[in-house]
């Protein structure tokens, strides 16, 4: 289905179709930073129903959220992997850590979760894995 656009993202449109594809990676970058977005989140939520169509009740099983449950004494380590693992901005990834207990990742597989609690662990973190 296409999207109408107004006027001004129209032309904000077609001036980003002339970047070159490093001008566009660091436009991307941009917006995850000011915005505290990600724009891999759509695509492995996307991704995420395509896999498991014939086992589709085996998939909810396997679909965990990992939690932070408090950032310990040594927070400035839990800060930087919870930015490395999200792709938030610092101020997101700070107000994120402070307002513990706090989703990290949600909807992911249990492999992928305990990887990111090894991680957070290693840092001085307390995760839950749900």
């Amino acid at each position: 289905m296409p999207v109408e656009l107004d006027d001004k993202t129209s032309k904000i449109f077609e001036e980003i179709k002339t970047l070159t594809f490093l001008q566009t990676a660091h436009l991307v970058k941009a917006f995850e930073d000011e915005f505290g977005i990600s724009a891999a989140a759509p695509v492995a939520v996307a991704a995420a129903p395509t896999g498991g169509g014939a086992a589709g009740g085996e998939e909810e099983v396997t679909d965990v959220s990992v939690i932070l449950e408090s950032a310990g004494d040594n927070k400035i380590n839990v800060l930087k992997e919870v930015r490395a693992i999200t792709g938030l901005g610092l101020k997101e990834a700070k107000d994120l850590v402070d307002a513990a207990p706090k989703p990290i990742k949600e909807g992911i597989k249990k492999e992928e979760a305990q990887q990111i609690k090894e991680k957070l662990e290693a840092a001085g973190a307390t995760i839950k894995i749900q």
